[in-house]
């Protein structure tokens, strides 16, 4: 698509897909769970003209009503709710006038809602994350490969501008062999997802409960397969988890809710949960889970290799021979960037050292998955498109593969992957951080794999 392939849609300010193929084949989708993120993804799929989407359905009638207000808003026909019990998603998915369905319903749903919708031959595109333990990863795994269903798990991490162009630059070679890589999902959820203004739990807030796990790895992990070809050409050879003590949660009750029982309610989930994979290649993955500290939202991506080094947290890399001497300005008190280490002083030996900010990298290796779709993106409302152009690329390719029956951007077994540290952590906590060995999801296929995700013609 381009920009002569978006029309102003009036009155709703936001930019309409309506290329002539679009026009043409249309492809009709239906969202199973509708509150924040499904409304959301609704909301989203208005976007692309060449989109009906017939259903809906959540047990929260008000949640169903709001989306579908937002289908009627965009000028499409009101769609048929679903919300007796709560199974009645089945009933959505009976029907012969869905092609595809996305799913944005509570963790617990995800599996069984996925299996049963591929086993409706729907495209199926669910929410972070898709499966909570190896088994569920193990069902998710056999129910693609006996219907030949496709599904993905949509982790819009993977589609970030920055990310990508990381990417384009280790199929370069510009970093070396890379050896180290690190990513985490660290973001205060007590008030935005875990509780309630009340101070009651929300069904997120009920998993801090009832385990001690990284309940959440997918964000810090998705673009880190791409970067390392996990799944093509390496693999997780065993997974170790070390988990703080719990106590983040009773104090921020203390702080904000004094008379609540959950300042002294024992919490299972601890406060970080730092987990290292080892590969068959011999590279290590390090991610953490931090949901509950008091902190900024920060992913902490970072990429090392042979050549030199990628910091997300510095939005900066330092790569030996290109790299070029800082400025004078930088030599004795300033680096790349505000949150960078101060360098040394100039007799240093290492004073040619310094991290060079990523902008400039960016733009010259930028996807082109955001050459073209940036801009576009950048016109929609936040409540269009909330995490901006991640979101919009991940639906964009969701819907025409659907719309076309062609591959999904992301395939089944890097979904799944990015879930099964989620069970593994949690084995590995339980047994004073042993090691566990990564189960093998590909079936050894992962040794003759080749790379697929966001390949750019040469």
């Amino acid at each position: 698509m381009n920009r002569r392939d978006f029309i102003s849609m009036a009155g709703a300010g936001i930019a309409l897909a309506g290329s002539s193929l679009g026009a043409e084949k249309r492809v009709r989708i239906g969202v199973i769970g509708t509150g924040h993120r499904g409304t959301s993804l609704t909301r989203l799929m208005t976007v692309f003209g060449f989109v009906d989407i017939p259903a809906l359905c959540d047990i929260n009638p008000d949640h169903l009503a709001l989306a579908q207000q937002v289908v009627t808003d965009s000028g499409r026909p009101k769609p048929e709710g679903y919300s007796r019990s709560e199974v009645d998603y089945r009933r959505l998915l009976e029907r012969d006038d869905l092609d595809g369905v996305l799913i944005a319903a509570p963790w617990e749903w995800h599996v069984r809602m996925a299996t049963d919708s591929m086993k409706a031959k729907k495209y199926t595109g669910c929410e972070v994350p898709i499966a909570n333990n190896t088994d569920e990863c193990w069902e998710i795994i056999n129910t693609q490969e006996d219907t030949k269903t496709p599904c993905m798990m949509l982790e819009n991490w993977s589609f970030r501008r920055d990310n990508l162009a990381v990417l384009n630059m280790v199929r370069k070679g510009m970093f070396g062999d890379i050896t180290y890589v690190q990513g985490a999902y660290a973001h205060d959820c007590n008030d935005e997802w875990f509780f309630n203004p009340d101070g009651t739990n929300t069904w997120v807030g009920d998993h801090l409960m009832n385990r001690n796990a990284d309940q959440y790895p997918s964000h810090g992990l998705g673009p880190i397969l791409s970067w390392l070809d996990i799944n093509c050409g390496d693999y997780p050879e065993y997974q170790t988890s070390t988990s703080t003590r719990a106590i983040a949660v009773n104090r921020w009750f203390q702080r904000k809710f004094p008379d609540n029982p959950m300042t002294h309610t024992p919490v299972m989930q601890g406060d970080i949960v730092t987990s290292v994979i080892r590969t068959f290649k011999g590279r290590n993955i390090v991610i953490w889970n931090d949901m509950v500290s008091p902190r900024p939202y920060d992913n902490q991506w970072q990429l090392s290799g042979t050549n030199g080094i990628y910091s997300h947290q510095h939005n900066a890399l330092y790569i030996e021979g290109v790299t070029p001497p800082p400025p004078e300005r930088h030599r004795e008190t300033s680096s790349a960037t505000p949150s960078a280490h101060p360098l040394p002083p100039r007799n240093a030996s290492h004073v040619n050292e310094w991290w060079e900010p990523f902008d400039s990298y960016q733009e010259k290796y930028d996807h082109v998955w955001h050459r073209e779709a940036a801009q576009i993106a950048s016109t929609l409302r936040t409540d269009v498109v909330s995490h901006g152009a991640p979101d919009y690329l991940e639906i964009k390719f969701f819907v025409e593969a659907a719309r076309d029956k062609g591959p999904l951007p992301l395939d089944i077994y890097d979904s799944v992957l990015m879930c099964a540290p989620v069970g593994l952590s949690d084995t590995s906590i339980a047994n004073g951080s042993a090691p566990v060995p990564f189960p093998d999801f590909t079936r050894g296929r992962w040794r003759t794999r080749k790379p697929y995700f966001a390949l750019e013609q040469s």
